[in-house]
């Protein structure tokens, strides 16, 4: 009787492990599909995390940011009127960044597409934070090669607004492409680039893709101008009055 038991016992042990081997084997070829969708599902997110071009508000964590720094009292355009931006570029280390920079809101579009072009040329940019990185110092954020574009401040040695004030000004890689005018480097980290004729990583020449990106789109580049060369500098040739 006993032995009868243990038989039938052993026979039912059979069928079920190998119903169980079948179940498991199937949920093992499930578990070895699932992780290579996951992953690839996983990656396809992060590729496209990391590609970003966006434009918001100034909403009130970048208002703390930029209020009473970049942004004070008496600025000619209000919050309202700037528009905070998220950019994709690529460093000059070869890798994908997520920059960010603040705008005039009329500009904020274009300035994205801009870049957009950039990326998709590989056109290397060392850094992109907001000004106000730097306590909105423009010689701090210029010798740390920051590309950045609002800032409510005035023309160096003048009384006038720079087109930064408005927001429809970018400066870009300013290291490699300083302001000089006459005797005159700034930053003066930037002596190095002041001679032109031999291209290194950075700079920006005249019909190059950084200078097409910007010029084709109606921006002036200071490389351009005859009184002095601010090659950092694009300004989109809007008059102020209908900002």
């Amino acid at each position: 009787m006993n032995k009868k038991v243990g038989l039938a016992t052993i026979i039912a042990m059979v069928i079920c492990g190998c119903f169980l081997f079948g179940c498991a084997e199937k949920a093992i070829s499930q578990n070895v599909d699932n992780p290579n969708e996951e992953k690839q599902a996983a990656e396809n997110v992060q590729k496209n995390g990391e590609i970003i071009f966006r434009s918001s508000l100034i909403d009130e964590k970048i208002e703390k940011r930029i209020k009473g720094v970049s942004w004070k009292e008496g600025a000619p355009v209000d919050l309202e009127d700037l528009r905070y931006l998220e950019i994709t570029y690529e460093g000059f280390d070869n890798q994908a960044h997520i920059g960010e920079m603040v705008v005039n809101k009329y500009v904020a579009d274009e300035v994205l597409k801009i870049f957009k072009e950039l990326y998709e040329a590989k056109y290397q940019i060392e850094k992109m934070n907001l000004i106000d990185d730097y306590g909105a110092k423009d010689s701090l954020s210029m010798a740390d090669n920051n590309s950045s574009s609002f800032c409510y401040r005035v023309v160096e040695g003048t009384s006038k607004l720079s087109k930064h004030a408005y927001g429809i000004a970018i400066d870009i890689n300013p290291l490699n492409n300083p302001y000089v005018k006459d005797e005159i480097v700034e930053p003066v980290e930037a002596m190095d680039y002041v001679d032109r004729s031999i291209l290194r990583q950075g700079m920006i020449m005249k019909d190059d893709p950084c200078y097409e990106a910007f010029s084709s789109r109606g921006w002036t580049w200071g490389g351009d101008w005859n009184s002095l060369k601010d090659y950092q500098h694009f300004q989109k040739d809007i008059e102020v009055d209908e900002l």
